[in-house]
């Protein structure tokens, strides 16, 4: 049964895994940067699963010595990872029309292509 309690980290692997399998089989480069979004969110997933605390409550200091409280650093360094990962991503669907401007092309194979025929 302990296995089925640790189901978030099963979601974790298994998004991970396919973010990873997206990016390494696929050749067209929105797919990619599509397979780099689930592996990032994945990611956030394992951050956010660690830091909460089951019956945690926010860290404001009261005069109870039994209260349990959550750790609210890894919610905010989430929060700032989503910013860039946003940056980074539509930085990367810029790159990719403009690679489809130079090339004609998104796919990888064909872009590879017209660079050695244009080294000959």
């Amino acid at each position: 049964m302990q296995i089925l309690g640790l189901y978030n980290y099963w979601i974790f692997i298994v998004l991970m895994m396919c973010g990873f399998y997206v990016v390494m089989s696929r050749g067209n480069l929105v797919k990619k940067l599509v397979g780099l979004n689930i592996f990032q969110t994945s990611v956030f997933i394992l951050y956010i699963s660690m830091g909460k605390i089951i019956g945690g409550t926010a860290p404001i200091i009261v005069n109870q010595p039994d209260v349990v409280y959550s750790n609210p650093i890894p919610h905010v360094l989430i929060l700032t990872a989503i910013v860039v990962g946003i940056a980074t991503t539509s930085l990367g669907l810029a790159l990719v029309v403009r690679i489809n401007e130079a090339y004609g092309t998104i796919e990888e194979d064909e872009i590879h292509e017209q660079d050695e025929e244009e080294s000959l």
